[in-house]
């Protein structure tokens, strides 16, 4: 009995988290996107803020991964491939790997460790300090006010940081095949153009919006579950970076799968 109810108190326990997760994000989204149509003020500046830590200060950390993570493809794909001779597949094995799964999801493992992390110690350290309850004495949602700028720049950043990595991993591939592979410039760019299709980029960008929500929703809910002491603040900063991580790669998953049974034969 004491397993089956571990394993099933476990379960109610993460329905509820996921619950609350889609009531933060719903919340969040409505004040986006509904509320300033019917009066309320939105602050855009709060979320121009955040895109600039989330999505500017991101890039030069984005670029050195992606760049080497596509060098890494590249080599791996060319140990293999050239017992075949087919060195040539490295380009489109590079572009296909990298937009549709490497490209978000080294993204988000980036933004997770800078924003995710510091969307909860943000919150968790103003609940410390009563600055939540100093909010609402104002007549100010804490969701609206603190949690809402922050989905829109991730909803907005993420994508466009998925890009680049998109490209950088691309470039870092033909780093690889120019010098080693027997690639010239235009000839790489030209495979590389053939093998993907809009399909592969649009994936990779739908993803990248999922992962920016996620990551947001994991975040600030940690924070706003911070119990009363410093100590409890990094906890919180620790069980958000690790309950992004699970949830960015249960949603790759689930979108992963509908492409894949979606897409046309």
């Amino acid at each position: 009995m004491s397993l089956t109810e571990t394993i099933g108190s476990a379960t109610i326990n993460g329905v509820a988290y996921i619950g609350g997760l889609a009531r933060l994000a719903t919340g969040s989204l409505r004040a986006v996107f509904v509320e300033p149509f019917h009066g309320k003020k939105f602050h855009i500046s709060r979320s121009v803020h955040q895109a600039m830590a989330v999505g500017v200060e991101a890039l030069p950390i984005v670029s050195l991964i992606s760049f080497f993570i596509g060098t890494i493809l590249a080599l791996n794909a060319a140990y293999e491939l050239r017992k075949f001779g087919a060195l040539q597949v490295v380009a489109s094995a590079v572009a296909i790997s990298m937009t549709r799964e490497l490209g978000p999801l080294m993204t988000a493992v980036v933004v997770i460790g800078r924003s995710g992390s510091a969307f909860a110690a943000e919150i968790g350290t103003m609940k410390v300090n009563e600055e939540i309850d100093a909010l609402e004495t104002m007549a100010l949602e804490p969701v609206d006010f603190l949690v809402a700028p922050k989905f829109l720049a991730m909803l907005l950043m993420v994508p466009c940081l998925t890009v680049w990595a998109d490209f950088m991993g691309v470039l870092g591939g033909g780093v690889f095949g120019v010098s080693a592979a027997s690639f010239t410039w235009g000839s790489y760019i030209r495979a590389t153009l053939e093998a993907l299709q809009s399909r592969d980029i649009t994936n990779g960008l739908i993803k990248a919006a999922m992962f920016g929500l996620t990551i947001t929703a994991v975040g600030c809910m940690e924070g706003f579950s911070t119990g009363l002491g410093s100590e409890q603040v990094g906890r919180s900063t620790t069980s958000a970076v690790v309950k992004s991580i699970f949830m960015v790669v249960c949603v790759d998953l689930i979108f992963t799968a509908i492409f894949y049974f979606t897409a046309p034969r």
